[in-house]
């Protein structure tokens, strides 16, 4: 899982101070997080990166500006869409969020019978449901895990095809709906296999790195911070 980079020196990771300009002044104080494994936390750890996880690293660069904010994370591995919603909507509800992040439907792009639709029902029932309940939404294009080189070659193709299937199905709802979107799918980094874990189906500390930058990124545009992207 080597990579020659590190936090420090990794040109899609945040720069020092670049959090702080995000979000500053940003308005949140609950922070609830809802998902599968990638919501849970499942990176591997690698050389030179924090082993914090992506919902972590927001939640912790959030109280760097807020102190005060309250963070939950409902996310658990293995779960389908129409599970998380089933499992943690109302929990989410219940704790009163300002702000949420929702991510699944990477469990359901792994099975060849994947239904894009179905998944989209979940996704926009909880979206929306958040909405009403006074949150702001997060929603993300996943990172290609087909690119890992822990998938095997015969599974690859198909899995690509999917997994940016969900992605483009995700956009569209975002768009629609008005969530803040991370749109990893595209990344300049996505084929790097130091993004993947060896099993093939989660990140690895760095993707997770990433990620974060990537969502505090989204979020402090839309609270109408600069945002250098690098290269």
């Amino acid at each position: 899982m080597g990579s020659t980079l590190n936090e420090a020196t990794d040109p899609h990771c945040l720069r020092e101070g670049e959090s702080a300009t995000l979000l500053r002044g940003h308005p949140w104080r609950r922070f609830v997080v809802l998902g599968d494994s990638v919501a849970e936390g499942m990176c591997e750890p690698v050389e030179g990166y924090s082993d914090l996880q992506w919902a972590d690293r927001v939640a912790a660069e959030l109280r760097t500006v807020r102190p005060e904010l309250t963070y939950l994370n409902l996310g658990r591995r293995g779960l389908r869409a129409y599970e998380v919603r089933a499992t943690q909507l109302a929990a989410a509800l219940a704790f009163g969020p300002d702000l949420a992040l929702v991510v699944c439907g990477g469990n359901d792009a792994f099975r060849p019978g994947y239904d894009p639709d179905a998944v989209d029902v979940e996704l926009a029932a909880m979206i929306t449901t958040l909405q009403r309940a006074g949150a702001d939404v997060i929603t993300v294009g996943m990172f290609d895990v087909s690119h890992s080189p822990a998938v095997p070659p015969a599974m690859r193709a198909g899995l690509g095809e999917r997994m940016r299937r969900l992605s483009t199905h995700t956009g569209r709802l975002a768009r629609r709906l008005g969530t803040l979107h991370v749109h990893l799918t595209d990344h300049p980094a996505v084929a790097d296999p130091s993004l993947y874990s060896s099993d093939g189906r989660h990140g690895s500390a760095r993707s997770d790195a990433i990620a974060a930058a990537e969502t505090l990124r989204v979020v402090g545009a839309r609270l109408g911070a600069p945002v250098d992207r690098g290269p």
